[in-house]
């Protein structure tokens, strides 16, 4: 999905947040030393992963989810990650965008086809099985624009993947346990959208919302 929606997780999120905190604020200097460190730490993980911090925090407002882990793939994207992300993982975002330039070079776009563009963001999953059964991690987020579509859930949607910031190119992609080819698609698949924004603006417009049809490969 290319549009940003806000996370069904907030409201059971807020309240336990909120709680710990209130429950942190009596805490000693130690404690508040600590969750400084901890801070510091993932600031300059990010910055040697080439994740810029506002980038990272607008994808966790997105989620709702903490990206502790910060690296690149093989080929270069940078990743930010609840957890550390396996090798395989990090194959499958590398064999995304490859299929991702490789499609955009077909329809003569320049723009963002290189590893270093991009950043992923791998979120927790809300679920990992579909309504059939089948393995299927995906995240939700309330159905906004998709409200009585196809896509609508009763008020949320599942997606695999999300747009989270255009400038710069970032998506997210829900943690997978197996099936990389399908983590493969879904980076190619969202990362359609961010080629389109860069190159082909009047096409983007045209597919950025699934509710009025239309579904990926978009870039044959």
């Amino acid at each position: 999905m290319s549009r940003i929606y806000q996370h069904t997780k907030v409201t059971i999120l807020s309240i336990a947040v909120v709680a710990i905190m209130c429950a942190a604020l009596p805490g000693s200097v130690a404690l508040q030393s600590a969750s400084a460190q901890r801070m510091n730490s993932r600031q300059a993980q990010a910055e040697r992963a080439s994740v810029d911090r506002g980038t990272v925090a607008r994808a966790e407002s997105y989620t709702r989810d903490r990206f502790n882990y910060f690296t690149e793939t093989p080929r270069g994207a940078s990743v930010a990650s609840v957890n550390r992300p396996r090798a395989e993982a990090l194959h499958a975002i590398d064999a995304g965008l490859a299929e991702l330039f490789a499609a955009a070079r077909r329809n003569n776009y320049r723009a963002r086809v290189h590893y270093s563009d991009y950043i992923v963001f791998i979120a927790r999953a809300d679920r990992t099985r579909d309504s059939t059964g089948a393995y299927s991690p995906d995240m939700a987020f309330d159905a906004t624009y998709y409200a009585g579509s196809v896509y609508d859930k009763g008020g949320y949607i599942y997606a695999a993947g999300m747009v989270s910031s255009y400038s710069p190119a970032a998506l997210v992609v829900a943690e997978h346990e197996r099936d990389w080819g399908r983590m493969t698609n879904v980076v190619r698949y969202e990362g359609e959208h961010l080629v389109l924004y860069h190159n082909d603006r009047r096409r983007f417009q045209e597919t950025a919302d699934h509710s009025r049809g239309g579904a990926h490969p978009i870039l044959k």
